[in-house]
């Protein structure tokens, strides 16, 4: 199987417990979504994935009231190039910004992120679930095999106590980023600003020499983002 029919089928989505030997099970909102909206039934070609790296191409063999199963043909597996890029994201006003953040930066391959609280949040709870179907949601409409994966940090600090490069925007800083400055095989991470940017306190956690402006214009917190991800 190549790539060649990416550009029209409809990928779905099934988590890895669900598969065994050549079959595949489909169940919850994706099983409804097959049989009620795109009304496939016996035989149909479906296209899968488990969120690990492979797409799968498989006929419906056999559909029952709460589930469908997948015979396996075909196997297609990818390399994450962004496996070492993690985006450090903070907690911004408006969920639909943060929505919108998560979802484009899905698209565009970033398949690791941590949610923090900035000194400048307002936002401060947590949509875990709504994050993660978010990302689900996108990785599916970029028909990508890599679910992404996030995790809830406190605050800046813990991240920074991280191992891996630590990589800050501020606009004010004197360096323009380049992504030739990082190597993708090195555990890299990505820190934003929220709304207000970082505080005072926040930016004296870093080395000088690894903090970087976008533009000389001043960028929306998801737009700095999603420049970040189209740049890598």
């Amino acid at each position: 199987m190549t790539q060649n029919f990416f550009s029209n089928i409809e990928l779905y989505y099934s988590d890895e417990k669900n598969f065994s030997g050549n079959y595949a099970k489909i169940d919850n909102d994706e099983y409804k979504h097959i049989t009620k909206v795109m009304r496939h039934s016996l035989g149909d070609e479906v296209y899968l994935t488990n969120g690990n790296g492979k797409i799968y191409k498989g006929k419906v063999s056999n559909i029952s009231n709460e589930n469908l199963m997948v015979l396996i043909t075909d196997i297609l597996a990818f390399e994450n190039r962004l496996k070492n890029i993690i985006f450090c994201i903070p907690k911004l006003k408006s969920p639909d910004r943060m929505r919108f953040a998560l979802e484009k930066c899905t698209e565009l391959g970033i398949t690791n992120f941590i949610i923090f609280n900035a000194d400048y949040s307002i936002n401060k709870g947590s949509k875990l679930e709504r994050w993660n179907k978010i990302t689900l949601a996108a990785m599916k409409q970029a028909l990508l095999s890599f679910i992404p994966k996030i995790e809830l940090s406190g605050s800046l600090e813990k991240i920074i106590n991280l191992n891996g490069k630590k990589i800050c925007f501020e606009q004010t800083a004197e360096m323009r980023f380049n992504s030739s400055i990082i190597s993708n095989a090195d555990r890299t991470f990505f820190i934003f600003g929220p709304e207000g940017g970082l505080s005072k306190r926040e930016l004296a956690m870093f080395n000088k020499n690894n903090i970087y402006n976008f533009a000389e214009n001043r960028l929306r917190a998801e737009t700095a983002i999603i420049k970040c991800a189209c740049l890598l």
